[in-house]
């Protein structure tokens, strides 16, 4: 089984990490309603680009 061969630092550690971080959440207004919602998906009040789906 492979094993370190020095302990890596804290640095070296966060560095290897910093791409790991989340990303925010984009959020649109629906134009039908006015709630919040994720771009390109349906609306829970049923509307997709401007039609009742």
């Amino acid at each position: 089984m492979a094993v370190p061969k020095r302990r890596s630092s804290k640095t070296r550690t966060r560095k290897r990490r910093t791409h790991k971080k989340l990303s925010p959440v984009t959020l649109v207004r629906c134009e039908a309603c006015g709630d919040f919602k994720k771009p390109h998906h349906m609306c829970e009040c049923g509307y997709y680009e401007k039609q009742n789906a």
